[in-house]
């Protein structure tokens, strides 16, 4: 019960129904089972599937315990075999939910909690301030006084120079197109999974991509895609993406934009 001397933060209220998918690859060392059944117990309106992507290690067995205990059965796994990649384990688990939980949102979440799920109800309220309601809603990794960011600088400069590129591919003023906590409005979502993305490494980029295809005059999603400015992110080690990585992720950045100009 709240009391006199309670603070109550603005965005503390009803959200709308949200389904998150959270890949999950060899995470057993990473995974808060904690925090996301605390996150189940404190929002009614949010449920989450977890995608098993091939797991070799304990990640099943954590994710089953989080299932277990999770309340009122709103925590349910997708298992699937071989590995088939974070892009195509999200987009499975966006194509899937649907089926198995109706919700005004769908999205996805790092499994490591990067940005904690606490900080789920405050996406909606600033989105909320600029559009009351949003095709997508995209984190941002911004600096800032107030938030509490903390990522490895090389990551971070190198991440800079990708958005830079990946925001005159898609000639969209996107400041972070990697971030993982996004969310799609349920009417807008089912044409972004419907097929295999091209690229593995930078889907995020792809589904805005996507979106764009089906919105192109800038009037038609004008402050329809909202980023969010995070109050908490952090690096949390064993990140699986290497220098190779940021190689590759260029060479799909050109696929991608092939594929935009062939659709003008």
């Amino acid at each position: 019960m709240k009391t006199e001397n309670t603070r109550v933060l603005p965005w503390e209220a009803e959200c709308p129904r949200t389904a998150l998918v959270v890949p999950c690859y060899n995470e057993a060392d990473r995974l808060d089972v904690e925090s996301f059944l605390d996150a189940l117990r404190r929002y009614p309106w949010l449920s989450l599937l977890f995608v098993d992507d091939g797991s070799t290690d304990r990640t099943p067995a954590r994710l089953e315990e989080i299932r277990s205990r999770a309340p009122l059965d709103r925590a349910e796994v997708l298992s699937l075999h071989p590995n088939q990649g974070k892009a195509e384990a999200v987009r499975r688990g966006l194509a899937h939910a649907p089926s198995r939980r109706e919700a005004d949102y769908y999205g996805f979440w790092d499994a490591d909690l990067s940005t904690p799920l606490t900080d789920l109800p405050y996406f909606y309220w600033f989105s909320s301030i600029l559009c009351d309601k949003p095709d997508i809603i995209l984190g941002s990794r911004i600096r800032r006084m107030g938030s509490v960011i903390w990522r490895d600088p090389v990551r971070h400069y190198l991440g800079r120079a990708f958005a830079t590129c990946a925001s005159l591919v898609l000639r969209l003023p996107v400041y972070d197109t990697q971030c993982g906590a996004k969310l799609f409005s349920a009417g807008c979502m089912a044409d972004l999974v419907r097929e295999p993305f091209i690229s593995r490494w930078i889907f995020d980029v792809e589904l805005l991509a996507r979106y764009l295809r089906g919105h192109r005059s800038r009037l038609d999603y004008h402050g329809r895609i909202i980023e969010v400015p995070l109050l908490h992110w952090r690096d949390v080690g064993g990140s699986k993406l290497s220098a190779r990585a940021f190689l590759i992720a260029a060479i799909d950045l050109y696929r991608i934009w092939r594929s935009l100009r062939r659709s003008d």
